[in-house]
């Protein structure tokens, strides 16, 4: 009967370990976004006449933060149900 035990507690472990990295991943794109919307409301604050550019600038960058943080947790979610 231990080893059935052991089995169970590491199936307990790897899907804790999944939802870990999978809010860790989520957090980490919520500061990323954070940080980037106020380094870009900064840039146009000081330069106005550019605001079209650094704009355009921030939601692509916004889009690749989110799609790695997609990633991230698909790549979690994986793990936790294999």
């Amino acid at each position: 009967m231990l080893p059935e035990t052991v089995v169970l507690g590491e199936m307990a472990i790897d899907k804790m370990g999944a939802a870990i990295g999978a809010g860790l991943a989520a957090l980490a794109a919520g500061i990323g976004i954070g940080r980037l919307a106020a380094a870009s409301v900064e840039s146009i604050a000081r330069q106005p006449e550019a605001s079209a550019d650094v704009r355009g600038a921030m939601i692509l960058m916004a889009a690749f933060v989110e799609g790695v943080a997609l990633f991230g947790e698909v790549i979690c979610l994986l793990i936790a149900l294999l």
